[in-house]
């Protein structure tokens, strides 16, 4: 297993950028797919971003491709996301998720993060 922890939420105007972090611990980081989820009020989960384990591999949902930027850093143990171009429609709590199985659905990852806020006011 592998524990993860989100930073970097916070309340931004709509235009504005934030960058959140995913510092993870246990075992060896580059052995995880990461991905990015995010959960608005009265919604369902959602994806956002994918990396693959050396970060040849990257994809994004519709709703965020060319605003935001996945990225990590395995010697640091913690993936990123730049996240510029906010708008009112981005706020949800995002979650980091991470697998080590190959093939596993991104939604069936067995380690996620407990979520860090972001708001976009307009």
């Amino acid at each position: 297993q592998v524990q993860l922890v989100e930073s970097g939420g916070g309340l931004v105007q709509a235009g504005g950028s934030l960058r959140l972090s995913c510092a993870a611990s246990g075992r060896t980081f580059s052995r995880y797919f990461m991905s990015w989820f995010r959960q608005a009020p009265g919604k369902e989960r959602e994806f956002v971003a994918y990396i693959s384990r050396t970060g040849g591999s990257i994809d994004y949902a519709d709703s965020v491709q060319g605003r935001f930027t996945i990225s990590r850093d395995n010697s640091k143990n913690t993936m990123y996301l730049q996240m510029n171009n906010l708008k009112p429609e981005d706020t949800a709590v995002y979650y980091c998720a991470a697998d080590d199985r190959i093939g596993i659905p991104r939604g069936l990852y067995n380690n996620w993060g407990q979520g860090t806020q972001v708001t976009v006011s307009s």
